[in-house]
Order: C-alpha cells, then structure tokens, then sequence
C-alpha cells in the first residue's frame, strides 16, 4: 500500500505540512547521531583541547546541515517560505535583537581574536578563565571575589557574547602570555643599602632572570604585529624614601597565571636573605611618635573633689 494512501490529503507529499513533518524528522534524526557521537566517539579523544574542537566543529556542521535540509526541502514551497521569512525577519527584528547581537559578538571574537578557550580575561566586571565560547554567551570559570590571588572560586559565569560590543574586553594571555607585577619591600633606616641591592640582585636572578628573557622574545613579536614601543621587560628596582622607611620596589614580568605562587616564592626568598644578614638589614615597620600629652594631673585633681 503506497504512503499516499495512508496520510490524510492536507499532509500529503509536496504540502507544506509534510515538508515539516519530513525536516523534523530529518533534525531528530541528526540531533540523534550528534549525541551518539558525542556519547561514544569523543569521550575517547584523551587531548581535552582536541576533543573540545572537534566538538565544537561537529555542532557547527550540524548547524549547517540543519539549514541546507531546510533550503532543500521548503525549495518547492515558494510561497510558504517567503511568508515563513517574513515572520521569522519581523519577530527577530522586534524579539531578538539580544539574540542577534550575541551572534554577531560571536562571529567578532573568533573573527579578530578578541579571546579564544584558554584565555584568561575580565569582561563585564567578571574576571576569569574562559572554558567555553558558543554562539550566544561566553563561559567563565571565575577567579578572584572572595579568594584571595588569582585563584578559582568553583563559580561558572556565563556572559553574553553581545558584551564584546558594551564594554571593554581585558584579556591577560592573548598574544603576550604574561603581564607586570611589583613587590615592595620597607627596610629601616640605618640598614645597609648595598646589602639590600644585593640581596634583591641574588632574587632576580635566582626567579627572574630566565623568564624575562623568554618575555623579551615574546615582546618582540608584538612589537613587530601591533603599533607599539619596545618596552623593557627586565626586572627593575625602584627606590623610595618615606617618613618611616626606605621603600624598595621590584617590578618584573611574570605567567599570568603564576603572580600569586611568584610573588610567595620572592617573599620567601628575601626574607631568608634578610635573616641571614645579621642584622645588616632590618624590615621596617610603621612606628608613631608622641610629641605631647595632654596635662592629667589637673584632671585627677577635679576627680578628688
């Protein structure tokens, strides 16, 4: 028995009932397969970076195939798409404008780099790692909030992709994997200065040095892409005199994902130098000085009475 026979006249083959019926069935059947894939295939790709491109580029191709079973199918049904445009274009334009603009941030951020998985950014007062990146909003694993340093706080954010076009995009790994940091050390007058250089010399070179080269080469390269200064990337003392202290600050070049553990492993060091001066150098510390009390005795004298 033929399958015209069996369907009721307003769903027959070439009705625009029909086409949905068919491109629904065709879209189940798709979904389906893209689930097995993902269920069975990816989870046996080990390389996390590999198996989220591939899923990602198995999504978009099922977007694609979605749309051309579309085309393909509602060709024939010339009126019945140009109506079904009509309305789709006038909800979207009045609806979806949101929704538009989160594509359309999509298409920028892959389009000019702005960042990619992996990247490390603060975007719309949220800072943190992006983990991932889809059509419409962007997925953070946070950083920072209630912790202290840069370390994570088991929150994922999601952020609308339109964003990219409302504020700025801070990104901390694109193109330059490090930025700067600064430490400050207080030592108390009266302690050796040379000694203190020394000791700073001794901590640059020990956790420095090496990685400043490596951001030397790195800094290069963007000299050469961006419009930009050839900037100094070795570490450099800056020394400050205040009220109670001789302030030394090092600033250098560190991972952006490394500035807390860093810092702690420079703080360590220098204090192990400065206790092994002997009392050469000495960490200072805020101190107030009394320069008048007011006179007691005639209050006492009032309590007598």
């Amino acid at each position: 028995m033929e399958l015209q026979t069996l369907l009721p006249e307003w769903i027959q083959p070439g009705t625009f009932a029909y086409n949905v019926v068919l491109f629904l069935i065709i879209t189940t059947a798709a979904l389906v397969i893209g689930w097995i894939i993902r269920k069975f295939f990816l989870v046996r790709i080990v390389d996390t970076t590999q198996r989220y491109r591939i899923r990602k580029m198995l999504n978009l191709l099922g977007y694609v195939l979605i749309i051309l079973v579309a085309i393909l199918i509602f060709a024939e049904q010339r009126s019945y798409l140009t109506l079904s445009i009509g309305f789709i274009s006038a909800g979207i334009a009045f609806a979806l404008q949101e929704v538009i603009l989160s594509v359309a941030g999509w298409i920028s951020i892959f389009s000019s780099r702005v960042f990619k998985p992996g990247d490390r950014i603060s975007m719309q007062n949220v800072k943190g790692d992006v983990i991932d990146v889809g059509i419409l909003k962007t997925t953070l694993m946070e950083i920072g909030e209630w912790v202290s340093g840069d370390n994570y706080t088991g929150r994922i954010v999601q952020i609308s992709n339109s964003a990219v076009f409302k504020g700025a995009v801070y990104n901390y790994s694109t193109d330059f994997p490090f930025v700067w940091d600064e430490i400050a050390i207080p030592v108390r007058f009266g302690s050796d200065v040379q000694k203190v250089q020394e000791i700073l010399a001794h901590v640059i070179k020990e956790y420095l040095l090496e990685y400043s080269r490596f951001a030397a080469e790195e800094w290069k390269v963007l000299v050469r892409r961006y419009l930009i200064e050839d900037a100094r990337v070795d570490p450099i003392i800056y020394t400050e005199l205040t009220d109670n202290w001789i302030n030394f600050t090092l600033r250098y070049v560190v991972d952006y994902k490394k500035r807390k553990s860093t810092k702690t492993k420079l703080f360590l060091a220098i204090h192990q130098y400065v206790e092994a001066s002997q009392g050469r150098v000495k960490i200072g510390s805020a101190t107030y000085e009394i320069v008048g009390m007011p006179d007691l005795s005639i209050r006492d004298q009032k309590n007598k009475h």
